[in-house]
Parts: structure tokens; C-alpha cells; sequence
């Protein structure tokens, strides 16, 4: 491995940078979860877009565009009158999938501590 390409050295650390603020963006997190639920067949983009509360039309296919781009997911059209599109991810979107279900799970698990950690910081901010 050259200088260069080590992942401390300045080019390695902006490499990382690019791609975990793809893979640690909120929609990502959320569609690859999608995703990873449906079956081979994958999902059309109305389903995903009903799956994650909040999301607008335009970030859903931006963000399934640089997932799409990246490798992570793949895009299929079947022709049909109007054109149905469906998505599921690649085996480098399932390796994502892993560990953002992991992320996924331990946020989950630890929220209502969280929130009672978040409640005690700011009682104390508050008095002071």
C-alpha cells in the first residue's frame, strides 16, 4: 500500500470521507433497509417511497441514483405501459446491508436511553 492510498493519509482520509457520507447518509441507511427486506424481485420506487416516512420524491431517486452509481443498487425496467422500475441491492449493497442493520438494531435497542440521557443533559443545562 503506497502512502498515498493508506486510509490516514490525507487522499485515504478524503476516500473514506466520500463514501461513508453516502453510506452514513439517513436515506441511504433507510433505503438499503427497505431493500434488504424485499424479496429477490426488489422493490418499485412508490413502495420505497411509502416504506420511509418522510422522504420526498426528489431525495428517493437522487439518493437511489447515487446508490445505483456506486454499485449498491441495481435498476431494472420492465416494459410495460406506463414503464414499472424496480430496485434491489447488488451483493456490494447486501454486504452494506450488514452493517447498517447493525446500526439499525443498536439504535433500537439503546433509544429510550438515549432520550433519557438527552432529557438529564439538557435538565442540567437548563438549572445552570
Amino acid at each position: 500500500m503506497t502512502a498515498n492510498s493508506h486510509p490516514h493519509s490525507e487522499p485515504g482520509c478524503r476516500a473514506v470521507s466520500e463514501v461513508l457520507s453516502r453510506v452514513g447518509d439517513k436515506w441511504t441507511v433507510l433505503i438499503v433497509k427497505s431493500l434488504q427486506a424485499a424479496d429477490e424481485d426488489g422493490r418499485r420506487f412508490n413502495d420505497l417511497k411509502r416504506d420511509i416516512g418522510g422522504i420526498s420524491q426528489q431525495m428517493l431517486t437522487r439518493t437511489l441514483r447515487s446508490l445505483e452509481r456506486d454499485g449498491m443498487v441495481a435498476r431494472t425496467v420492465h416494459p410495460t405501459v406506463p414503464p414499472q422500475v424496480e430496485y434491489r441491492l447488488t451483493d456490494l449493497g447486501n454486504s452494506l446491508a450488514v452493517p447498517v442493520m447493525a446500526l439499525a438494531d443498536w439504535t433500537f435497542e439503546n433509544m429510550e436511553l438515549i432520550h433519557a440521557n438527552r432529557s438529564a443533559y439538557d435538565e442540567l443545562a437548563n438549572a445552570a
